[in-house]
């Protein structure tokens, strides 16, 4: 899938579709650190990762850039630190350039009404004054992988995001994943225009059948009783 359909395709979806998709499909689900969200709300992205681990110095993104492919997101690992910024304006300025959708930072950036003025969508763990203050030892693997929150990701992986934070998915998954959230997502839309029309989600879902079943059969999990229904909540 290229950058510009997988960009169309999510543009109707919201990672919380994707990740009810990753539930039903069996796929681990990657979710970013809750604290991690868009420094414009409303910021959205999907792309390629390329990751970026950084220690210190603005040249591992440069380096980055330098690789990138049209429409990937920069996922910036910097341990997840809150004592300093280590993505400002002119590092989000060029990734514009080079043509990146957006950066993905775990940890903290800085110049906050700057890259809001750029516009490049932006998802960070919050913002504080200081730049970086120390340089470390550059690992090997600075430009393969990149560490956010519990979940390593690598360019195998696209990383979408919205205003419920960001989510990581295998990228040979990916087409299927977003059919299956386009399937999930209109599921929900028919259940909500049912409860606005009068049909509560109990009916809709039988809920009273399954109170009954689960009388019979204590062992009975709401999730497999929407399955044999079709319902599209909890999952």
């Amino acid at each position: 899938m290229n950058h510009q359909e997988l960009q169309e395709r999510f543009g109707t979806l919201t990672t919380a579709h994707v990740a009810d998709a990753c539930v039903r499909a069996g796929v681990p689900v990657r979710c970013g650190p809750a604290a991690l969200t868009a420094v414009e709300p409303g910021g959205r992205l999907a792309g390629r990762v390329r990751p970026a681990r950084h220690v210190g110095s603005v040249d591992v993104f440069l380096e980055a850039y330098e690789a990138a492919g049209p429409g990937e997101v920069l996922v910036v690992d910097n341990g997840g630190r809150l004592d300093e910024a280590c993505v400002g304006d002119l590092a989000v300025l060029e990734a514009q350039a080079a043509g990146l959708q957006g950066l993905v930072v775990w940890g903290l950036h800085r110049d906050t009404a700057d890259v809001r003025a750029i516009g490049l969508p932006v998802f960070s763990l919050g913002a504080v004054p200081t730049g970086p203050l120390h340089l470390g030892e550059r690992p090997d693997d600075a430009l393969t992988s990149a560490r956010v929150g519990e979940w390593t990701v690598s360019a195998d992986d696209v990383v979408l995001g919205d205003d419920d934070g960001v989510l990581f998915v295998p990228a040979d998954r990916t087409a299927e994943l977003l059919a299956l959230a386009a399937s999930i997502r209109d599921t929900e839309h028919r259940q909500a225009e049912l409860i606005r029309s009068g049909r509560t989600l109990r009916d809709q879902v039988d809920f009273a059948g399954y109170l009954a079943r689960r009388r019979e059969t204590p062992s009975l999990t709401f999730r497999e009783h929407l399955r044999s229904v079709g319902g599209a909540i909890e999952e």
